[in-house]
Parts: C-alpha cells; sequence; structure tokens
C-alpha cells in the first residue's frame, strides 16, 4: 500500500532509540523527510544515517524537551532543516524512576517531572508546530501512550497518571483542531522489547526470583507478571507501522482515536 508520505516532513521525538527510532526508520523507508530528536547527540546522528540511507533527507535535533526554552530549540532546529513539518510524532516519554517504586517513594518531584515528559512536552511542541499545519490545511500529531493509562498496578502511579492524561489530552486536542485539517491520534502499546523494557523486566525479573535468560523472563512477564493473550512482548516494528498508517493521508477519517497493540493484555469485554 502506497501510504501517500513521500514529500512529508516528520519530527519524531525521542528518536534516537527504542520506538522512536523505528519510527524515525519507517516513516523514511515510506519517503518523509525525518528530524530525528534525542538527548544523546551520537545515537540520534546513528539513527539520522539510517533514514538517509532510505533516501530521504534526515537531521538532528539534540536536547530535552522537558522545558519550554528546550522544546522551543527543538522545534526551531526542525524549522530549520526542513522549513516546516507536517508530521509529530511524540514518542519520547517513559518512566522517571526504573527501580519499580512503591507509590509513597515516589517524590512530588518526581510526579512533576513525569507529567513534564510524557504530557506538557507534546503541548510545548504542539503550540509550536500546529500554527504551521493549520496554515498548510494538513497535519498529523500521533502521540505514544501506554496501557499504563489505563491498566491498573499499584505501581508507576506516576507514568500511568501521566499517560491516562496524555489519553485525554489527544481526544480533546483532536477537537480543538480537527477543522484545520489536523488529526491527532495515539497508539497505545503494551510491553514492547526496547533497552528500556529490557532494563525494567530485568527489575522485575531480580525482584521475583527469575532467572538470567531472556526468553524465560518474557514468558513469565507476559503469562504471569502481566499476562496477556499473545505471549510475548511487542517489537518496535510493530508499532512504527502503525504510526506510518495514522502519520498518513489515508487516516484523513481517524482522530481522537486510541490504538491500542498490547497483546490483547487490555480486556475489551
Amino acid at each position: 500500500m502506497d501510504l501517500q508520505l513521500a514529500g512529508k516532513r516528520a519530527l519524531v521525538t525521542g528518536s534516537s532509540s527504542g520506538i522512536g527510532a523505528a519510527i524515525a526508520r519507517e516513516l523514511a523507508a515510506e519517503g518523509c523527510a525525518v528530524v530525528v530528536h534525542g538527548r544523546d547527540r551520537a545515537r540520534a546522528d546513528a539513527v539520522a544515517r539510517e533514514c538517509m540511507d532510505r533516501g530521504v533527507q534526515a537531521a538532528v535535533a539534540p536536547g530535552a524537551i522537558t522545558d519550554d526554552a528546550g522544546a522551543d530549540a527543538v522545534a526551531d532546529a526542525a524549522f530549520a532543516a526542513f522549513g516546516g513539518i507536517d508530521i509529530l510524532v511524540n514518542a519520547a516519554g517513559g518512566t522517571v524512576r526504573g527501580d519499580n517504586p512503591a507509590w509513597t517513594e515516589v517524590t512530588s518531584d518526581e510526579w512533576l517531572l513525569s507529567f513534564s515528559l510524557n504530557v506538557v512536552s507534546v503541548i510545548r511542541l504542539a503550540r509550536r508546530l500546529i500554527p504551521g499545519m493549520a496554515e498548510r490545511g494538513w497535519g498529523r500529531i500521533i502521540n505514544i501512550s501506554s496501557i499504563g493509562g489505563t491498566q491498573l498496578s499499584g505501581r508507576l502511579l506516576d507514568y500511568g497518571a501521566a499517560k491516562a492524561a496524555l489519553d485525554h489530552l489527544t481526544g480533546n486536542l483532536s477537537c480543538a483542531v480537527a477543522s484545520q485539517g489536523i488529526t491527532v491520534n495515539a497508539i497505545v502499546p503494551g510491553t514492547v522489547l526496547t533497552p528500556q523494557a529490557e532494563r525494567w523486566i530485568g527489575t522485575v525479573a531480580a525482584q521475583q526470583g527469575w532467572p538470567d535468560d531472556f526468553t524465560t523472563r518474557e514468558r513469565l512477564y507476559t503469562q504471569d507478571f502481566a499476562p496477556q493473550p499473545v505471549p510475548r512482548l511487542g517489537r518496535v516494528q510493530e508499532i512504527a507501522a502503525a504510526t506510518a498508517f495514522l502519520a498518513s493521508p489515508r487516516s484523513d477519517f481517524t482522530t481522537g482515536a486510541l490504538l491500542r497493540i498490547d497483546g490483547g493484555n487490555t480486556r475489551t469485554r
């Protein structure tokens, strides 16, 4: 299927590794010029080179987006590279702490940082990019959320609350900009095999007394710790493929959607 993305310009936050990097590569393969963002310049440069190997332009916009000045600098770098951005993929995010803390151990400052990273960063960049999309009468915003926004576990309360807020923001923002030709959707992954997820499962494995080999840990995680019908973790390519569709003109009638890609983890009945 031709997704009709050739010539579009995308900024993918958090794309120096993991899900974001897979999305950047997928959009490049579909013909998008891609701005790669991350805090590690060397890793971002490597992903940008992979995008260029697919025959498109690529640029790097390094830096943090957890404050207004940092987000403005990233947006400015994206504008300088391509003159405008048609597609914003908000893949930056994650847990502030990786030690699976009890809720009583998470400080107020960590709560604020979690919301700044997972929610407010989306608003910071949307404020900068939406005016240009509206002027052109076409734009896409795709937020990478998590089933943590709906699944209750008694752990990672700050992360789950932030992702729930992101889901709510997705729906409300989609209503606010629909008349301007802009769609806003979210991908809601389950646990996806990334370096961060491997570290997280390693923490859980140590707490649960699981053996060292990852194949066994993956099975125990998806069968016992977070049971789901598909007994494996997601793969970054699966998230990237869905994101490319939502970024494309093929998805003009889809907005405000929360697309779950979670191996059946979220029960619908």
